[in-house]
């Protein structure tokens, strides 16, 4: 591929992984304030437990007051989820393609393959970070990227990746059968390890995201200074 349709296809992520670092830190700062919430809700389900109310009607304000919030940081945490998850989805799409500009040749997975593999079930455990793996690798070394060693910093963001999904499947279930107040402060437990979990997995998406993307940036602009020195080779009057 020649270097001027390296120069003419690749597509600058600056701007994308700006929208990117602002949703996660927004996800981050909700997930401590969900995290807050349900310690509200679970010393309010300790009180119900333990009898502490002597009026039905203080019982039950303070619980539609916890439902009401509960339920705006939930699908605030949500709206904030899907559009930062959209964005990631958006990059992967765009470094594939963009180390295929730099030349990455045989690479398994398509740009459109890199991020479908997230939503089939089973595949999903493994695909997504061979997908991943492959686009760091070409974003290293794209003339010879499957010896390009990889970062310890891909097991660490599946490892939590994997973590929350499963956590996260296991609120959904347990929410859906939950009635006693044991079993609703048994899952009010579990959605906080989530939010926790949740936290270092933004952090360390993000840190994926701007090692990727520097890397191709690089070879962005040593692409284009190896252009301009031969254009201007070209120029010179032969001796």
């Amino acid at each position: 591929m020649e270097m001027s349709d390296n120069k003419k296809e690749f597509k600058d992520p600056s701007n994308l992984i700006a929208w990117i670092k602002y949703f996660l830190c927004f996800q981050v700062v909700l997930a401590f304030v969900a995290i807050g919430s349900n310690l509200m809700e679970y010393q309010l389900l300790t009180d119900f437990q333990n009898g502490v109310y002597f009026s039905q009607e203080m019982a039950v304000a303070d619980a539609e007051a916890n439902d009401m919030r509960q339920a705006v940081i939930a699908f605030s945490y949500l709206g904030v989820f899907v559009v930062s998850g959209i964005l990631i989805l958006k990059w992967i799409y765009r470094a594939n393609q963009n180390a295929r500009q730099f030349g990455a040749k045989d690479m398994a997975f398509s740009p459109g393959w890199s991020i479908g593999f997230y939503f089939i079930p089973i595949v999903s455990l493994w695909k997504p970070y061979q997908a991943m793996k492959e686009i760091w690798q070409a974003s290293q070394n794209p003339s010879n990227w499957p010896v390009e060693k990889v970062s310890s910093i891909l097991g660490i963001w599946w490892f939590f990746w994997i973590a929350n999904s499963v956590v996260g499947q296991a609120v959904f279930r347990m929410s859906r059968r939950a009635e006693e107040i044991s079993e609703i402060m048994n899952v009010n437990l579990v959605s906080q390890a989530s939010e926790v979990i949740s936290i270092p997995l933004a952090l360390v998406t993000w840190l994926l995201i701007k090692k990727v993307s520097a890397a191709q940036l690089a070879m962005r602009d040593q692409t284009s200074e190896q252009q301009e020195t031969d254009e201007v080779s070209d120029l010179e009057p032969a001796k």
